[in-house]
């Protein structure tokens, strides 16, 4: 027995010698080729025009010589729409059945039928909510309850897509109580209550201009229309009533200070002291002809859905900051007066253009080509926007607080991020990936330039990791392991909203060692891998 077992312990280091030199002699796997963007992002088709503003792009670029893209792929589409038009990313099931659907017009559907979900109004109300400073806490202090009485207004006139003229003058007209008349929060969300500092926000907010380079007697004219907001204080707790102080018109008119009031065109007034001079402007301002009602709102739409302004920047609108396409802004002003200032309208125009479908592969090297769209412009994506997908992918929840609690700051986990009511309600990721203070209402307030910090915390935090751990990946591991090829598949589907190519599925079963079965390590750093990826953490 002893001379057995000793026999036995010769032979072993020979087996493994022998697997050595048998596994030495197999030969290695061949190396993979890069990935081609081009075979993923677009479609190996030339671009057509769908429409008039497609025709005035495609001249455009014929003109000076630049070389569109080509139009992108149903899997760069899906997920590029649900990103810019309701701030999410598609689940995997919603990935499939668009990929699946072999309509010509499915397209087309899909746009109409993200209009229609709550998230599109949740995320178009974050949107304006930033441009209004919608804010409880320093240094707006609207208070919690007037912040979300603000909140949901701004909701409730995206969800019943109200026109935009009738929606600019609720705010600049509007009177009452700040908790109850939720648009007159427009003048206590402007840090100082002088007419010049509210002239200021109405022409940056409704005009896309920045009066601090006006001439310094034009804005003291259009000031004169905020010279009799009135605020007076109530006996409950934090509330304020904006009113029209009519005692201080009368007086002003007397002084003969109101007959100097103009229109930012330079026109008079012609203020009597017995109407609101707020009337008085907001008539003027949403006519038909107005030179800069209509314009800012289709350009300000145009930059948040293509990451760059017809004028450029959105919220600098004047002489000698000309638009990149004259004939573009032109149409697209002249179709939104035409439709009746319908925002929702005007999204479906722009999204269903030829011009928003592009790849975001350039074809052209001619710098000019940025500024003309010749491409989709790839941007990181907002920190909002970015940890719901986190969330949504990994089933895993986040919490939000404000700085100073209060009531109405309570916000129950699993709530989603774009749709925080108050910019005081915040978390450490939406502060550290540049969730804009809220502080001036300029577009520029938000930060989406990566940093070093960003990087960091989604390559090594255990905030990340715990989502990838704990969520509904690791379950989907589970329920498809047998299946690994499905499971690969499912992976790509719920992170990227695609399916992998061949290639990218031999990558994952080369790094797993094996050709039937991918371990669950395997797969948590496949996760790991595609959340860190640009395709995940950008719009393309």
């Amino acid at each position: 027995m002893a001379d057995s077992k000793d026999n036995a312990k010769t032979k072993t280091p020979a087996k493994k010698r022998r697997r050595k030199r048998k596994a030495a002699a197999k030969p290695a796997p061949k190396p993979l080729a890069p990935l081609d963007p081009a075979s993923i992002f677009t479609l190996p088709v030339e671009p057509t025009p769908a429409g008039k503003l497609d025709a005035i792009t495609f001249a455009q670029w014929k003109a000076m010589g630049i070389t569109p893209a080509r139009p992108c792929s149903d899997g760069v589409f899906v997920r590029r729409v649900y990103l810019d038009v309701t701030g999410t990313v598609p689940t995997a099931a919603e990935a499939r059945t668009f990929l699946h659907d072999k309509t010509p017009t499915k397209r087309a559907k899909l746009i109409q039928a993200l209009m229609k979900r709550d998230e599109f109004a949740d995320y178009w109300a974050m949107r304006w909510c930033d441009l209004l400073r919608v804010k409880a806490e320093f240094p707006i202090n609207l208070w919690p309850n007037a912040a979300q009485a603000y909140h949901r207004w701004i909701r409730d006139s995206i969800k019943t897509n109200k026109p935009y003229d009738q929606f600019a003058r609720e705010l600049l007209t509007a009177s009452g109580s700040n908790f109850r008349v939720a648009p007159v929060n427009f003048y206590r969300a402007v840090q100082s209550r002088e007419p010049k500092a509210l002239a200021q926000a109405a022409a940056l907010t409704f005009m896309g201009s920045r009066s601090d380079k006006w001439d310094p007697k034009r804005l003291e004219a259009v000031a004169l229309f905020f010279s009799a907001v009135g605020y007076k204080k109530t006996q409950e707790w934090k509330e304020e009533v904006i009113y029209f102080d009519s005692v201080k018109a009368q007086k002003d008119i007397a002084a003969g200070l109101l007959q100097k009031a103009k229109f930012p065109d330079g026109t008079p007034g012609r203020l009597t002291g017995k109407k609101d001079p707020r009337v008085v402007l907001a008539n003027w301002l949403i006519r038909k002809e107005n030179p800069w009602f209509a314009r800012t709102l289709v350009n300000r739409v145009w930059y948040w859905l293509l990451g760059r302004g017809i004028v450029h920047e959105p919220d600098d609108l004047r002489p000698d900051n000309p638009p990149s396409n004259p004939k573009l802004l032109a149409y697209l002003e002249a179709e939104f007066v035409r439709s009746g200032y319908d925002i929702q309208n005007l999204f479906t125009l722009i999204l269903n253009s030829a011009t928003y479908q592009l790849s975001s592969v350039p074809r052209s090297k001619d710098p000019k080509a940025i500024g003309q769209f010749a491409s989709y412009p790839i941007r990181r994506l907002d920190a909002e926007v970015l940890i719901d997908a986190l969330c949504q992918i990994t089933g895993t929840k986040e919490r939000y607080t404000s700085m100073i609690p209060e009531p109405f700051t309570f916000i129950p986990q699993g709530q989603r991020s774009i749709a925080l009511p108050d910019g005081s309600i915040t978390s450490s990721f939406l502060e550290m990936f540049g969730k804009p203070p809220r502080d001036t209402g300029l577009l520029g307030e938000r930060s989406n330039q990566p940093t070093a910090a960003q990087r960091l915390h989604l390559l090594n935090s255990s905030h990340v990791r715990k989502k990838l751990d704990q969520g509904k990946l690791r379950r989907l591991y589970l329920a498809q392991r047998k299946k690994p090829a499905n499971m690969v598949k499912q992976f790509y589907l719920t992170i990227l909203s695609r399916y992998p190519t061949p290639q990218e599925t031999r990558r994952v079963f080369q790094y797993g060692k094996n050709n039937k079965y991918i371990s669950q390590a395997t797969m948590a750093d496949t996760a790991w891998a595609l959340i860190n990826s640009s395709e995940f953490q950008y719009r393309h």
